[in-house]
């Protein structure tokens, strides 16, 4: 009889994991993309962007407190090719372009590069905020910004200090200079 029961419980258990679909999604194109030539990854937790160092606002130190990090990822047409670059994009925007995905704002023209910007959630309580650059001249970058019930407004005014932040601990001029 235990033997029946291990059995059955074995069956249900690869029902249920054969039963699962994995559909695309941003994380999962990370997760892929990250040690891919001519791509460049990056993890930083919010710590390391030496915000405690700077003078900010009640409702910036709201927004800060809202993410835990940013994961980066971008691809260079320094040394990569246009038809890759074309290829990348199309599924980056199937992705952003899903269900899931709350236009924000759209900037930029076809010529010197367009920005987007999406999010998960709800306004009040974004659980994903990502960053699309694109730009046939240098390539793409996608910065994911995410955290715990991040609010779309706080986090717009975070806009002043980031040039204040302290880049070098994170390197992030060697993902730019990657990228240019």
């Amino acid at each position: 009889m235990k033997q029946f029961n291990a059995i059955l419980a074995f069956m249900f258990l690869l029902f249920v994991l054969m039963s699962c679909e994995t559909k695309p999604s941003l994380q999962t194109y990370f997760v892929d993309h990250q040690e891919t030539p001519n791509f460049i990854s990056m993890d930083v937790p919010i710590s390391f962007l030496g915000v405690n160092d700077i003078q900010v606002t009640k409702a910036q130190k709201e927004a800060i407190a809202s993410i835990d990090k940013l994961n980066m990822l971008g691809y260079s047409l320094k040394s990569g090719s246009l038809d890759v670059y074309n290829e990348e994009v199309t599924k980056i925007k199937a992705l952003l372009n899903g269900e899931n995905y709350n236009e924000l704002l759209r900037l930029g023209n076809p010529k010197e590069g367009k920005i987007k910007i999406t999010y998960t959630g709800s306004d009040d309580a974004i659980d994903e905020l990502v960053i699309f650059g694109e730009s046939k001249e240098f390539g793409f970058a996608i910065i994911r910004v995410l955290g715990d019930d991040m609010n779309v407004s706080k986090i717009m005014e975070l806009g002043p200090i980031i040039n204040k932040l302290d880049t070098k601990e994170m390197n992030v001029d060697g993902f730019l200079d990657f990228m240019l």
